[in-house]
């Protein structure tokens, strides 16, 4: 399936008169003078034919932006422990298309700013959030398409880079503050065991995890990833992928959803965070992190080691040159990785996708990636990948006497096959098929090789499969 915005799910245009809107406000107003479940009933029915009316976008903004404002008041009921009605349910996956109509409305346009799409995006995903919570509270299996959009709609954030852009959004139970936080605060309460919380506790988790979500993050899925942590398909009408299922949608829209940061922050101080809330999340994280056994266990350590930072200066390292190391604590480590502590000042050299190469007090020095990070008071948090096998330098050029670009080579044995390696290089110095001078510094004779197609690459550096003899 190939994503795109025309895919979102929305009710037609009705032929016919379109709805009155100069007396919306009024109409609305009526309605509340009812008993709720009546008045409920006349705010839903002015909504449905909203929206499959025809209407300018300035129109349809007012018009939701009203009856906004009337699902504040008709949640207000539901925040006091009263479980949802199906009628209030309704209410919630008409705003979602109300949103998404407007949307739609906004691409067919000029082109909108980015802090309004932004907006409407957020608004299309709160009410999705807001359906899937209310499923969770009644016990029900939320419908398959709530989960095809909102995968979508994250998808349309990332692609017009609004994902971390503000909105501020006064509902209850609250939000997270940006498009990336409250998709992830979807699926972090998806992932939660919903089904088996007691009355009133989803409510009280998807608020908890309001604050915190945003520090989860969806990671780009690559193929020797050995992680246990759940995969997202955009594609698919479902939170995860099943841990016993390949994948089968195409790998540009498969996520793994990275949850180190988050669950160092769980052990932070939270002065605003209940003790009710703290138990909750203690004993909902389980679920987030994947399988319940661990592919590698981890075991605390603590140790001093040093990293050098980036391709440039890791190339310099293995070339026996001395270029700046940063110290750090390794706090626990496993046969995957480990986590280290270091000073927050670092923070802008180690970005998430940076690559590492990481020399403990023993052994040989280990390539990494850096897979999260979250700053505290106690510093920065890294989690780090290890890239297992000899990591060397090489020399590439375009010509035999062209300028010289750095790489490292990443040489992993494999059982009756010789070696299987990997070409590290930044990002944007080559193009795919291009034809490459390569030379190691054990050999005084460069190979010429054609550049396939990446099979790793991060914001940083990326990385290559060669066939050599």
């Amino acid at each position: 399936m190939t994503l795109n915005a025309l895919h979102l799910e929305v009710p037609d245009i009705l032929e016919g008169e379109a709805t009155a809107l100069a007396d919306l406000n009024e109409q609305l107003a009526r309605a509340r003078l009812q008993a709720r479940e009546l008045a409920l009933q006349e705010a839903l029915g002015l909504l449905f034919r909203l929206n499959r009316s025809a209407m300018t976008l300035l129109e349809r903004q007012r018009a939701l932006q009203s009856c906004s404002d009337e699902y504040r008041h008709y949640a207000a009921a539901c925040c006091t422990g009263t479980p949802p009605s199906p009628l209030f349910v309704r209410l919630c996956s008409e705003l979602a298309n109300g949103f998404k109509r407007l949307l739609l409305q906004m691409f067919q346009g000029r082109q909108p700013s980015r802090p309004h799409l932004a907006w409407c995006l957020y608004m299309a995903q709160h009410f999705h959030a807001q359906g899937l919570l209310r499923h969770y509270q009644l016990y029900q299996e939320p419908p398959p398409a709530l989960w095809r959009d909102s995968h979508l709609l994250y998808w349309l954030a990332e692609q017009h880079d609004c994902l971390d852009e503000p909105v501020a959004a006064a509902f209850q139970p609250p939000p997270a503050s940006t498009p990336r936080g409250l998709y992830q605060q979807m699926l972090l309460l998806a992932l939660s065991n919903p089904f088996h919380l007691t009355e009133g506790e989803c409510p009280q988790l998807f608020g908890a995890l309001a604050p915190l979500a945003e520090l989860a993050r969806l990671q780009p899925l690559d193929e020797d990833d050995e992680s246990d942590a759940p995969i997202v398909d955009l594609t698919e009408a479902q939170p995860c992928l099943g841990y016993a299922r390949l994948a089968d949608g195409g790998r540009e829209h498969l996520r793994r959803l990275e949850v180190g940061a988050l669950l160092i922050a769980l052990d932070e101080p939270a002065p605003l965070q209940s003790s009710g809330d703290r138990q909750l999340l203690e004993r909902v994280k389980p679920h987030w992190m994947g399988r319940q056994q661990r592919r590698h266990p981890r075991t605390e350590h603590e140790a001093q080691c040093r990293l050098v930072i980036g391709l440039a200066a890791i190339h310099a390292d293995l070339a026996g040159q001395r270029p700046p190391q940063l110290s750090a604590q390794m706090l626990d480590v496993s046969p995957g990785g480990a986590r280290l502590l270091c000073t927050a000042d670092n923070s802008g050299r180690l970005d998430v996708g940076q690559l590492v190469l990481l020399m403990a007090s023993s052994g040989s020095p280990t390539l990494a990636l850096v897979r999260w990070r979250h700053i505290n008071g106690e510093g920065l948090h890294l989690g780090l990948r290890y890239l297992k096998g000899l990591a060397r330098p090489v020399w590439l050029r375009r010509a035999p006497s062209a300028q010289t670009h750095l790489g490292v080579l990443q040489s992993t044995p494999s059982p009756g096959n010789g070696w299987q390696h990997g070409l590290w290089l930044a990002n944007g110095q080559f193009g795919e098929g291009e034809n490459l001078w390569l030379q190691l510094a054990s050999a005084l004779n460069q190979t010429v090789l054609p550049l396939p197609a990446a099979n790793l690459g991060t914001t940083v550096v990326t990385r290559h499969p060669l066939h050599l003899g």
